[in-house]
Protein backbone atom coordinates (compact mmCIF):
# COMPACT_ATOMS: atom_id res chain seq x y z
CA UNK A 1 0.00 0.00 0.00
CA UNK A 2 0.98 3.30 -0.99
CA UNK A 3 0.63 6.61 1.45
CA UNK A 4 -0.40 9.78 -0.02
CA UNK A 5 -1.33 13.09 1.02
CA UNK A 6 -1.99 16.93 -0.28
CA UNK A 7 -0.62 20.39 -0.01
CA UNK A 8 -2.77 23.51 0.92
CA UNK A 9 -2.36 25.61 -2.91
CA UNK A 10 -3.45 28.67 -0.46
CA UNK A 11 -0.55 28.15 1.77
CA UNK A 12 2.90 29.88 1.66
CA UNK A 13 4.42 28.40 -1.83
CA UNK A 14 8.12 28.05 -0.27
CA UNK A 15 6.81 26.39 3.22
CA UNK A 16 4.85 24.27 1.21
CA UNK A 17 7.67 22.78 -0.74
CA UNK A 18 9.92 22.27 2.77
CA UNK A 19 7.37 20.30 3.66
CA UNK A 20 6.50 18.09 0.49
CA UNK A 21 10.32 17.77 0.68
CA UNK A 22 9.37 16.45 4.19
CA UNK A 23 7.08 14.01 3.02
CA UNK A 24 9.05 12.57 0.63
CA UNK A 25 11.49 11.61 3.04
CA UNK A 26 9.62 10.29 5.40
CA UNK A 27 8.34 7.78 2.09
CA UNK A 28 5.24 9.69 0.99
CA UNK A 29 5.21 8.51 -2.68
CA UNK A 30 2.18 11.17 -4.32
CA UNK A 31 1.17 14.24 -3.33
CA UNK A 32 -2.03 16.26 -4.97
CA UNK A 33 -2.90 19.85 -4.94
CA UNK A 34 -6.03 20.50 -5.08
CA UNK A 35 -7.70 23.22 -7.14
CA UNK A 36 -10.82 24.96 -6.75
CA UNK A 37 -11.75 29.11 -7.02
CA UNK A 38 -8.16 30.05 -5.39
CA UNK A 39 -4.51 29.73 -6.97
CA UNK A 40 -4.39 27.45 -9.75
CA UNK A 41 -2.81 23.78 -8.75
CA UNK A 42 -0.11 23.39 -11.79
CA UNK A 43 1.68 27.00 -10.87
CA UNK A 44 2.43 25.17 -7.34
CA UNK A 45 3.26 21.87 -8.42
CA UNK A 46 5.62 22.81 -10.95
CA UNK A 47 7.33 24.73 -8.50
CA UNK A 48 7.17 21.19 -6.03
CA UNK A 49 8.84 19.21 -8.94
CA UNK A 50 11.95 21.67 -8.53
CA UNK A 51 12.33 20.96 -4.91
CA UNK A 52 11.71 17.37 -5.01
CA UNK A 53 13.11 14.19 -6.40
CA UNK A 54 11.03 11.13 -6.19
CA UNK A 55 7.63 11.59 -5.21
CA UNK A 56 4.92 11.79 -7.94
CA UNK A 57 2.87 14.78 -8.09
CA UNK A 58 -0.16 15.78 -9.50
CA UNK A 59 -3.64 17.72 -9.24
CA UNK A 60 -6.16 16.86 -7.03
CA UNK A 61 -8.12 17.75 -9.16
CA UNK A 62 -8.28 19.81 -12.16
CA UNK A 63 -12.26 20.61 -12.96
CA UNK A 64 -12.91 19.21 -16.64
CA UNK A 65 -14.91 22.42 -17.86
CA UNK A 66 -12.16 24.63 -16.50
CA UNK A 67 -9.42 24.09 -19.72
CA UNK A 68 -10.04 22.38 -22.78
CA UNK A 69 -8.79 19.09 -23.32
CA UNK A 70 -5.97 19.80 -25.37
CA UNK A 71 -5.03 22.30 -22.80
CA UNK A 72 -5.42 19.80 -19.84
CA UNK A 73 -3.35 17.53 -22.37
CA UNK A 74 -1.07 19.71 -22.38
CA UNK A 75 -0.29 20.77 -18.77
CA UNK A 76 0.03 17.55 -18.15
CA UNK A 77 3.32 16.79 -20.47
CA UNK A 78 4.31 20.36 -19.20
CA UNK A 79 4.08 18.94 -15.34
CA UNK A 80 5.44 15.76 -16.52
CA UNK A 81 8.39 17.06 -18.54
CA UNK A 82 9.69 19.64 -15.19
CA UNK A 83 9.14 16.65 -13.22
CA UNK A 84 11.07 14.01 -15.04
CA UNK A 85 7.98 11.83 -15.90
CA UNK A 86 7.09 11.64 -12.51
CA UNK A 87 3.15 13.23 -13.11
CA UNK A 88 -0.22 12.44 -12.71
CA UNK A 89 -2.84 14.11 -13.85
CA UNK A 90 -6.07 14.02 -11.47
CA UNK A 91 -9.57 15.23 -12.98
CA UNK A 92 -12.83 15.49 -12.18
CA UNK A 93 -16.02 16.78 -12.73
CA UNK A 94 -16.45 19.25 -9.83
CA UNK A 95 -19.94 20.28 -9.53
CA UNK A 96 -22.26 23.18 -10.39
CA UNK A 97 -21.81 25.72 -7.96
CA UNK A 98 -18.37 26.27 -9.03
CA UNK A 99 -18.55 25.35 -12.87
CA UNK A 100 -21.39 27.30 -13.48
CA UNK A 101 -20.55 29.95 -10.60
CA UNK A 102 -16.91 30.30 -11.22
CA UNK A 103 -16.06 29.45 -15.15
CA UNK A 104 -19.21 30.68 -16.05
CA UNK A 105 -19.98 27.12 -18.31
CA UNK A 106 -22.62 25.03 -18.29
CA UNK A 107 -22.65 21.75 -16.14
CA UNK A 108 -23.81 19.64 -18.81
CA UNK A 109 -23.42 15.93 -19.64
CA UNK A 110 -20.22 15.29 -16.91
CA UNK A 111 -19.89 11.76 -18.07
CA UNK A 112 -19.82 12.00 -21.50
CA UNK A 113 -17.57 14.93 -21.13
CA UNK A 114 -14.90 12.97 -18.79
CA UNK A 115 -14.71 10.11 -21.14
CA UNK A 116 -13.96 12.24 -24.07
CA UNK A 117 -11.08 14.33 -22.02
CA UNK A 118 -9.71 11.26 -20.99
CA UNK A 119 -9.68 10.00 -25.22
CA UNK A 120 -8.36 13.44 -26.36
CA UNK A 121 -5.45 13.70 -23.56
CA UNK A 122 -4.12 10.14 -24.72
CA UNK A 123 -4.70 11.00 -28.32
CA UNK A 124 -2.52 14.12 -27.91
CA UNK A 125 0.08 12.14 -25.58
CA UNK A 126 0.54 9.72 -28.64
CA UNK A 127 1.47 12.28 -30.79
CA UNK A 128 -1.65 11.94 -33.19
CA UNK A 129 -3.15 14.69 -35.29
CA UNK A 130 -5.51 15.60 -32.61
CA UNK A 131 -9.23 14.65 -34.76
CA UNK A 132 -12.40 14.30 -32.21
CA UNK A 133 -16.05 13.92 -32.87
CA UNK A 134 -18.40 14.22 -30.24
CA UNK A 135 -19.11 17.03 -27.53
CA UNK A 136 -16.06 18.22 -28.64
CA UNK A 137 -15.25 19.14 -32.04
CA UNK A 138 -11.59 19.14 -33.33
CA UNK A 139 -10.93 20.45 -35.28
CA UNK A 140 -13.73 23.00 -35.26
CA UNK A 141 -15.24 23.63 -38.17
CA UNK A 142 -18.75 24.97 -39.24
CA UNK A 143 -21.07 28.32 -39.21
CA UNK A 144 -19.33 30.77 -37.02
CA UNK A 145 -15.02 29.89 -37.24
CA UNK A 146 -13.27 30.58 -39.91
CA UNK A 147 -12.93 27.36 -41.77
CA UNK A 148 -8.72 27.31 -40.93
CA UNK A 149 -8.91 24.82 -38.37
CA UNK A 150 -6.71 21.55 -39.01
CA UNK A 151 -5.33 18.22 -37.41
CA UNK A 152 -2.15 19.57 -35.51
CA UNK A 153 -0.18 17.15 -33.12
CA UNK A 154 1.81 18.17 -29.74
CA UNK A 155 5.00 19.81 -30.39
CA UNK A 156 6.62 18.61 -27.38
CA UNK A 157 7.95 14.94 -27.28
CA UNK A 158 6.85 14.14 -23.88
CA UNK A 159 8.35 12.06 -21.57
CA UNK A 160 5.88 9.21 -21.40
CA UNK A 161 2.82 8.25 -24.10
CA UNK A 162 0.87 7.88 -21.02
CA UNK A 163 0.51 9.70 -18.04
CA UNK A 164 -1.62 7.96 -15.79
CA UNK A 165 -4.82 9.89 -14.73
CA UNK A 166 -7.13 9.61 -11.65
CA UNK A 167 -10.59 10.23 -11.94
CA UNK A 168 -12.77 11.71 -8.74
CA UNK A 169 -15.91 9.91 -8.47
CA UNK A 170 -18.49 9.23 -6.02
CA UNK A 171 -21.86 8.37 -8.38
CA UNK A 172 -22.48 5.26 -9.35
CA UNK A 173 -22.04 6.32 -12.93
CA UNK A 174 -19.14 7.90 -12.34
CA UNK A 175 -17.29 5.41 -10.57
CA UNK A 176 -18.07 2.60 -13.21
CA UNK A 177 -16.42 5.35 -15.97
CA UNK A 178 -13.63 5.28 -13.56
CA UNK A 179 -12.94 1.76 -13.10
CA UNK A 180 -13.50 1.31 -17.00
CA UNK A 181 -11.05 4.16 -18.51
CA UNK A 182 -8.71 5.39 -15.52
CA UNK A 183 -5.62 4.53 -14.05
CA UNK A 184 -6.60 5.47 -10.57
CA UNK A 185 -9.75 6.41 -8.75
CA UNK A 186 -10.26 9.00 -6.25
CA UNK A 187 -13.11 8.69 -3.76
CA UNK A 188 -14.14 11.02 -1.19
CA UNK A 189 -15.32 10.41 2.31
CA UNK A 190 -14.92 7.00 1.80
CA UNK A 191 -16.07 4.33 4.48
CA UNK A 192 -14.11 1.39 3.35
CA UNK A 193 -16.59 -0.70 5.94
CA UNK A 194 -19.49 0.46 3.39
CA UNK A 195 -17.69 0.79 -0.11
CA UNK A 196 -18.14 -2.84 -1.20
CA UNK A 197 -22.37 -1.95 -0.36
CA UNK A 198 -21.99 1.41 -2.28
CA UNK A 199 -19.37 0.96 -4.47
CA UNK A 200 -19.13 -2.69 -5.69
CA UNK A 201 -21.77 -3.23 -8.53
CA UNK A 202 -20.05 -0.27 -10.33
CA UNK A 203 -16.24 -1.25 -9.77
CA UNK A 204 -17.32 -4.59 -11.09
CA UNK A 205 -19.43 -3.66 -14.35
CA UNK A 206 -16.57 -1.07 -15.28
CA UNK A 207 -13.99 -3.47 -14.43
CA UNK A 208 -15.84 -5.78 -16.92
CA UNK A 209 -14.99 -2.89 -19.96
CA UNK A 210 -11.35 -2.26 -18.82
CA UNK A 211 -8.86 -2.35 -21.04
CA UNK A 212 -6.02 -4.92 -19.78
CA UNK A 213 -3.11 -2.17 -20.72
CA UNK A 214 -4.65 0.24 -17.98
CA UNK A 215 -3.29 -2.47 -15.34
CA UNK A 216 -5.24 -2.69 -12.00
CA UNK A 217 -7.10 0.07 -10.76
CA UNK A 218 -5.12 2.37 -8.21
CA UNK A 219 -7.92 3.11 -5.30
CA UNK A 220 -6.51 6.42 -3.74
CA UNK A 221 -8.63 7.06 -0.31
CA UNK A 222 -8.14 8.23 3.14
CA UNK A 223 -8.82 10.65 5.55
CA UNK A 224 -7.49 12.32 8.61
CA UNK A 225 -4.37 10.47 10.40
CA UNK A 226 -3.45 10.46 13.88
CA UNK A 227 -0.96 8.09 15.10
CA UNK A 228 -0.34 7.81 19.68
CA UNK A 229 -1.53 7.63 22.41
CA UNK A 230 -4.55 9.79 23.32
CA UNK A 231 -4.92 11.23 19.99
CA UNK A 232 -9.05 10.12 19.72
CA UNK A 233 -10.13 13.80 20.08
CA UNK A 234 -7.95 14.82 16.82
CA UNK A 235 -11.06 12.91 15.18
CA UNK A 236 -13.14 15.66 15.56
CA UNK A 237 -11.05 17.59 13.34
CA UNK A 238 -12.33 16.15 10.44
CA UNK A 239 -15.94 17.65 11.59
CA UNK A 240 -15.51 21.11 9.88
CA UNK A 241 -14.95 18.95 6.19
CA UNK A 242 -17.67 16.66 6.35
CA UNK A 243 -19.94 19.02 7.27
CA UNK A 244 -18.87 21.24 5.00
CA UNK A 245 -18.89 18.76 1.95
CA UNK A 246 -22.63 16.92 3.21
CA UNK A 247 -24.17 20.64 4.01
CA UNK A 248 -22.81 23.27 1.62
CA UNK A 249 -20.93 21.51 -1.39
CA UNK A 250 -24.30 21.99 -3.20
CA UNK A 251 -27.68 22.85 -3.08
CA UNK A 252 -30.51 21.16 -1.59
CA UNK A 253 -31.73 18.04 -3.74
CA UNK A 254 -27.99 18.50 -5.51
CA UNK A 255 -25.39 17.71 -3.23
CA UNK A 256 -23.62 14.73 -4.08
CA UNK A 257 -21.64 14.64 -0.57
CA UNK A 258 -24.77 14.29 0.99
CA UNK A 259 -26.35 11.73 -0.90
CA UNK A 260 -23.35 9.69 -0.68
CA UNK A 261 -23.23 9.63 3.30
CA UNK A 262 -27.14 8.86 3.07
CA UNK A 263 -26.15 5.74 1.03
CA UNK A 264 -23.84 4.74 3.71
CA UNK A 265 -27.07 4.51 5.70
CA UNK A 266 -27.10 8.26 7.61
CA UNK A 267 -30.10 9.32 5.85
CA UNK A 268 -31.05 11.30 8.60
CA UNK A 269 -27.98 12.42 10.20
CA UNK A 270 -26.95 13.80 6.13
CA UNK A 271 -29.97 15.47 5.94
CA UNK A 272 -29.87 17.54 9.80
CA UNK A 273 -25.85 18.51 8.81
CA UNK A 274 -27.56 19.83 5.38
CA UNK A 275 -30.32 21.73 6.95
CA UNK A 276 -28.16 23.04 9.85
CA UNK A 277 -25.45 24.14 7.25
CA UNK A 278 -27.79 25.72 5.04
CA UNK A 279 -29.58 27.71 7.55
CA UNK A 280 -26.01 29.18 8.71
CA UNK A 281 -25.66 26.77 11.93
CA UNK A 282 -22.45 25.57 10.58
CA UNK A 283 -21.14 24.23 14.37
CA UNK A 284 -24.58 22.76 14.82
CA UNK A 285 -23.94 20.91 11.80
CA UNK A 286 -20.58 19.82 12.73
CA UNK A 287 -21.77 18.41 15.99
CA UNK A 288 -24.50 16.50 14.01
CA UNK A 289 -21.99 14.78 12.07
CA UNK A 290 -22.10 10.90 13.31
CA UNK A 291 -18.96 9.83 15.54
CA UNK A 292 -19.46 6.29 13.33
CA UNK A 293 -19.01 7.55 10.17
CA UNK A 294 -15.77 9.73 11.35
CA UNK A 295 -14.36 6.51 12.96
CA UNK A 296 -14.96 4.82 9.75
CA UNK A 297 -13.07 7.41 7.78
CA UNK A 298 -10.24 8.26 9.27
CA UNK A 299 -6.95 6.46 10.75
CA UNK A 300 -6.76 7.50 14.05
CA UNK A 301 -5.54 5.25 17.31
CA UNK A 302 -2.32 4.15 18.42
CA UNK A 303 -0.36 1.69 16.35
CA UNK A 304 -1.96 -1.89 17.02
CA UNK A 305 -5.44 0.43 16.33
CA UNK A 306 -4.17 2.25 12.90
CA UNK A 307 -2.25 -1.47 12.11
CA UNK A 308 -5.47 -3.40 12.40
CA UNK A 309 -7.45 0.14 10.28
CA UNK A 310 -4.75 -0.29 7.35
CA UNK A 311 -5.99 -4.43 6.86
CA UNK A 312 -9.49 -3.09 6.61
CA UNK A 313 -8.99 -0.23 3.88
CA UNK A 314 -6.83 -2.60 2.18
CA UNK A 315 -9.38 -5.54 2.39
CA UNK A 316 -11.98 -2.75 0.68
CA UNK A 317 -9.10 -2.23 -2.15
CA UNK A 318 -7.73 0.71 -1.45
CA UNK A 319 -4.33 0.08 -3.13
CA UNK A 320 -2.92 4.12 -2.01
CA UNK A 321 -3.64 5.90 1.34
CA UNK A 322 -4.35 9.19 0.56
CA UNK A 323 -4.37 10.98 4.50
CA UNK A 324 -4.07 14.54 6.31
CA UNK A 325 -1.59 13.95 9.03
CA UNK A 326 -2.52 16.07 12.28
CA UNK A 327 -0.88 16.32 15.55
CA UNK A 328 2.20 17.58 16.81
CA UNK A 329 4.55 15.57 14.41
CA UNK A 330 2.90 15.13 11.10
CA UNK A 331 6.32 14.11 9.34
CA UNK A 332 6.56 11.65 12.18
CA UNK A 333 2.82 9.97 11.98
CA UNK A 334 3.59 9.90 7.71
CA UNK A 335 6.71 8.19 8.92
CA UNK A 336 5.05 5.93 11.00
CA UNK A 337 1.96 5.18 8.48
CA UNK A 338 3.98 4.29 5.64
CA UNK A 339 6.18 1.57 8.16
CA UNK A 340 2.87 0.15 9.11
CA UNK A 341 1.92 0.04 5.53
CA UNK A 342 4.46 -1.70 4.06
CA UNK A 343 4.63 -4.19 6.95
CA UNK A 344 1.17 -5.44 6.64
CA UNK A 345 1.46 -8.36 4.30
Amino acid sequence: MRIATQVDYAGDVKAAADTVASWEAAGVDLVFVPEAYGQDAVSLLGYLAAKTERIQLGPGILPIYSRTPALIAQTAVGLDVVSGGRAVLGLGASGPQVVEGWHGVPYDRPLARTREVVEICRQVWRRERLVHHGLYEVPRTGPGTTGLGKPLKLITHPPRERIPIYLAAIGERNVSLAAEIAEGWLPVLFSPDRAERVWGAALAEGASRRDPSLGRLDVVAGGLCAIGRDVEDLRDLARPFVALYVGGMGAKGRNFYHDLVARYGFEDEADEIQDRYLRGDVEGAQRAVPAELLEEITLVGDEPTVARRLDVWRAAGVTTLLVTPVGGDPVGTLRTLARLARERP
